[in-house]
């Protein structure tokens, strides 16, 4: 009998293994009480279905850049569409509510960019974008350039200093000034000539020469071109496009180098600025003292106020 027992006790041992276990028990299944799922609600889904309607109505497309008759070269403009999941997270996030505020947008950029286009001035922005920039053309002037760079640094605006050469040989201290302050740097010839009667060489030579002054003080090759006086040919702007360059004019003068009143000045700039303008300036005491106020104005009409590479992008 006891030879038997240790068969016994193994039978019974197997039956209790099987009573204990549970045979159903998967060991790769998730117990539904530790997952957290989160499944939409009536109201949830309303709200989605009502972001992907009503996003169509907020579909703009892409414009291309394109040479108009009168302002020339103009930059195209990004589309936008409505980012539906995120702009849903969003609202949801804020009580479950609809409010087109809380749209996300994606932007679309258009077939033409400036890139695309043959050489020709270029005189403004987007005439549809929200921002101005101020060109300030320096050839003269060193004694007001600290004042200004302390407005514009107080309030917080960028502006393009198109420097002359010899001006730069002569201050590289305060071009490295606008420099570190985060200005963008353009090239506004060597001695200040009248580029319209100039040959393509000695166009050229302006050019490139003070191209290489200003590298030598900033590390940075300048790609953007102000013809002294605004006075420019063909020749003058193909020259500049074969350096890479892009030739800019303006559209509202503060005629700062006549020496203005401030009234007079800051009026000019309450009647004629606009979506897309590019306002020419100087390193004068009458641009000095006017600075702020300007600066005020533009704001307080919806514009921003940006280097001429942030206008001239393709960026809303």
């Amino acid at each position: 009998m006891r030879r038997y027992q240790k068969f016994v006790n193994l039978f019974v041992f197997i039956i209790l293994v099987f009573t204990v276990i549970d045979l159903n028990y998967n060991p790769f299944q998730l117990n539904p009480l530790e997952v957290s799922m989160e499944v939409p609600t009536s109201s949830t889904d309303e709200l989605y279905m009502e972001i992907e309607q009503k996003s169509k109505e907020y579909k703009e497309e892409p414009q291309n850049a394109y040479i108009d008759n009168v302002w020339k070269k103009t930059p195209g403009r990004n589309g936008r569409q409505v980012d539906v999941n995120a702009s849903y997270e969003k609202m949801k996030d804020d009580e479950n509510r609809f409010n087109d505020d809380l749209f996300v947008f994606d932007e679309i950029p258009p077939k033409v960019s400036l890139d695309d286009l043959p050489a020709s001035p270029i005189y403004r922005g987007h005439p549809e974008k929200q921002m101005t920039a101020f060109l300030i053309n320096v050839s003269w002037g060193e004694e007001y350039i600290p004042e200004i760079l302390q407005v514009l640094k107080k309030h917080e605006v960028k502006a393009t200093f198109f420097i002359e050469g010899k001006w730069a040989k002569e201050n590289s201290e305060i071009v490295q000034m606008i420099d570190e302050q985060g200005h963008l740097i353009g090239n506004h010839a060597y001695n200040h000539p009248d580029m319209a009667t100039l040959s393509e060489e000695e166009a050229y030579n302006q050019i490139n020469q003070t191209n290489q002054i200003l590298n030598a003080i900033t590390g940075e090759t300048p790609k953007w071109f102000a013809p002294p006086s605004g006075s420019f040919s063909d020749t003058v702007v193909q020259t500049a496009a074969d350096l890479n360059m892009e030739t800019i004019l303006w559209t509202v003068d503060t005629i700062d180098w006549k020496n203005p009143s401030v009234s007079v000045m800051v009026n000019r700039i309450r009647e004629k600025i606009h979506p897309g303008a590019t306002v020419l300036m100087h390193p004068t005491a009458s641009s000095t003292r006017g600075l702020e106020e300007m600066i005020t104005i533009i704001k307080e009409k919806g514009y921003k106020i940006g280097t001429i590479e942030a206008l001239l992008s393709e960026d809303r």
